[in-house]
């Protein structure tokens, strides 16, 4: 039976490919107050505003590739069962070859009903006022914006508890509750956390196989992927 891998991603994952993060900006998300772009307040002032900017972020996926990092997790898949719990928003996971990803703040090439969140659809064109769900509701980006409820937290606090090995990447461990996940392992298992700038909250600080690997995700994965398929 092949150990469990919970690979625990984060915005620094995804920054290798070109995608940028807000928190290195001042609170600002490609020049926009995050309070605008990522709220119930700010889609129910300006919803198209809103839409707009998910419209350019949607389509900026299309000209990014998975990286290294991305790439190492799935050639783990050969001797582990891999399990991605990732804050990212992006389908880089995927399109890598991912098998198994979870995505705890949504997902761009997702939209919902604003009335039924239950009515989720694929969605890879602009979204627009007027693009309404099957009972007549308006759609909304398929995002858990700040203030709202984190839907697959619980999913992920299950996977977690499975754990073999756990690899944190490219989190700051300061967005909670997905830095509470690795308080949900089994105690005593080798977590490996690899961010240039690591920083050792309240749930790490009580581990006790904790090895921190200094370095961006693409290099940090890499090099411990090809320790772990020794």
């Amino acid at each position: 039976m092949k150990k469990h891998i919970v690979a625990l991603t984060g915005a620094g994952v995804s920054q290798e490919s070109g995608i940028n993060t807000f928190r290195d900006a001042n609170g600002l998300w490609e020049g926009h107050d995050v309070q605008e772009v990522a709220t119930p307040q700010g889609f129910a002032k300006n919803p198209d505003l809103v839409q707009t900017f998910y419209n350019q972020r949607r389509a900026q996926l299309n000209t990014v590739s998975p990286n290294a990092a991305h790439m190492a997790l799935v050639g783990l898949e050969d001797k582990y069962d891999v399990s991605i719990i990732t804050q990212n928003v992006d389908d880089l996971h995927e399109r890598a070859g991912s098998t198994n990803v979870l995505h705890l703040h949504g997902e761009l090439r997702k939209v919902r009903s604003t009335q039924y969140e239950e009515l989720v659809y694929d969605w890879e064109k602009d979204l627009n006022t007027g693009d309404l769900c099957e009972k007549g509701y308006q759609l909304r980006p398929h995002i858990v914006w700040f203030g709202e409820a984190v839907p697959m937290l619980e999913k992920a606090v299950e996977i977690t508890a499975t754990a073999d090995i756990v690899m944190i990447i490219g989190t700051s461990m300061q967005v909670y509750p997905a830095a509470s996940l690795v308080g949900f392992a089994p105690a005593g298992i080798p977590i490996y956390y690899i961010d240039p700038k690591p920083t050792i909250n309240h749930e790490l600080g009580s581990s006790q196989n904790l090895e921190i690997i200094s370095e961006k995700a693409g290099k940090g994965v890499s090099e411990l992927a090809k320790k772990l398929l020794l």
